[in-house]
């Protein structure tokens, strides 16, 4: 049995090639399949089975994509309702990858129709040697119940059987391949080992800790973070069977003057994915800000409406490339064009742009002190929030001002402050666009803030593997 993983950063998702002798599996496959062809192209192995836990919630896979590019049958949850072609399966159902033999467990609970994956070596003995469990065991945690409106706690109680009368009767020897790691938004507090054993989360896992059912519901039904836009469309995506890439919109260089044209069309927008730095200096006026260098999937599926054309603004074409492939793999799919030649050619064309100061922290200091009445927005989440924060600020997460802008006097200044620049910069963003006027980025942020000693630092933050954690520049490499 030989099993690869593949992890991409940002979404902190997890897929899988399952291989035999001659034959394997790809379990969980994100959109852009290249990857796993030429994986299982460099074993010697054909792919034909595409394994799918449930109806993710938070990117669009590529099982239409694999199964185009492969022949491979999609295997899926009978119980979901799926759309295309494929080979519904459902408790005690199994089948052969070679000399694998792979049996179905039904582990409702992060979803209805939720299936985990259960694999013995036959080569090797009868005992099961690994389980994919998806997104209903994780290391360190178990998949949230609170994605469907009104089943939070149906769920919850299918979840705490799902995890004690089905995956903790395997082996602890069994070794455990999750969907999601730190990062996910798809449980509370995943540790960054990405894959662990049976026997390990049964002891460690403190999910698992909580023995009586009524607490065990409790606790995944309150104080969850908030859920991203588009975990209430992708599942409906992923039933559907999503488009291919392939057959979706080739994107176009565009000159100024055509882009200015296309942008003041209702239904198009625009998407600047450069540093927070090279947007405060000159941006396309109405832009959204959203940069490459966070983390672009989660709120980009979060704060764009999905049924929009989309205009790009880059450093390069290839940042452009790269920026498409993040989009997709939260469905957003109309993307139909970038600025050729970038801010550069848009300034030299004679376009207006707009700029947001960027304020360092003894700037923010003397405006701070300076103003007799000013915001101080903190645009983190509540526990980072609560954890540490500059005395004075109010917290609005970056993605709730699209409707919590309203809390705010759009007559004062506003200094908008996150943990890096990042977030708040997309709050800055929406401000903007919601009609404000007098708005700074304080670049750099809390981590700033602490580093100068005017503030005690915030776990969140500094911990590169937390779910808070926003990243830096190449944290997001697929």
């Amino acid at each position: 049995m030989y099993v690869q993983q593949f992890f991409v950063r940002g979404l902190s998702h997890s897929s899988y090639l399952l291989g035999g002798s001659k034959t394997c599996a790809i379990i969980d496959p994100r959109r852009d399949v290249q990857i796993y062809i030429d994986a299982a192209e460099e074993m010697g192995l054909r792919i034909t089975h595409i394994l799918q836990t449930h109806l993710h919630a938070d990117f669009v896979s590529g099982h239409m994509d694999l199964a185009e590019r492969t022949g491979a049958t999609i295997v899926v949850p009978a119980s979901g309702g799926s759309k295309f072609e494929h080979m519904g399966v459902a408790e005690g159902d199994s089948f052969d990858i070679d000399h694998l033999k792979v049996s179905v467990l039904e582990t409702p609970g992060h979803t209805p129709e939720h299936i985990s994956y259960v694999v013995v070596d036959t080569s090797r003995g009868s005992e099961p040697a690994s389980v994919f469990p998806g997104d209903t065991l994780f290391v360190g945690d178990v998949g949230r119940p609170d994605l469907f409106p009104g089943q939070a706690e149906r769920l919850a109680n299918s979840l705490y059987t799902s995890l004690h009368d089905k995956l903790l009767k395997l082996p602890d020897f069994c070794e455990v391949y999750p969907a999601h790691g730190a990062g996910s938004l798809c449980g509370r507090a995943m540790s960054a080992k990405r894959t662990s054993t049976i026997g390990y989360e049964r002891l460690y896992n403190s999910a698992l800790q909580v023995a009586e059912v009524d607490a065990f519901v409790h606790s995944l039904t309150h104080d969850m973070p908030g859920a991203p836009d588009h975990f209430s469309r992708c599942s409906a995506i992923n039933g559907a069977g999503p488009a291919t890439v392939n057959s979706l919109p080739r994107i176009v260089p565009l000159l100024p003057a055509v882009f200015a044209e296309r942008m003041r069309q209702s239904d198009t927008i625009v998407v600047d994915l450069r540093g927070y730095e090279a947007f405060g200096g000159q941006h396309v006026p109405g832009a959204y800000h959203i940069t490459a260098k966070g983390n672009l999937p989660t709120f980009a599926g979060w704060v764009l409406p999905p049924d929009k054309n989309i205009l790009l603004v880059a450093e390069s074409p290839a940042d452009v490339h790269d920026g498409a492939i993040w989009l997709r793999r939260v469905g957003l799919d109309h993307i139909v064009g970038y600025l050729d030649g970038g801010m550069n050619a848009w300034a030299n064309a004679g376009f207006e742009f707009s700029s947001v100061p960027q304020l360092s922290m003894s700037a923010l200091t003397n405006l701070m002190g300076g103003q007799k009445s000013m915001v101080l927005l903190d645009t983190r989440g509540p526990s980072e929030f609560a954890s540490s924060h500059i005395e004075g600020s109010i917290n609005i997460p970056a993605p709730d001002l699209r409707t919590r802008h309203t809390e705010l006097d759009p007559s004062l200044p506003v200094a908008v402050i996150c943990n890096t620049g990042n977030r708040s910069s997309i709050g800055v963003s929406l401000l903007l666009r919601a009609g404000f006027t007098q708005v700074y980025n304080v670049a750099g942020g809390v981590t700033a803030f602490s580093a100068a000693g005017l503030a005690p630092e915030c776990a969140r933050c500094v911990a590169p593997h937390c779910p808070g954690f926003e990243g830096s520049a190449g944290r997001q490499n697929s």
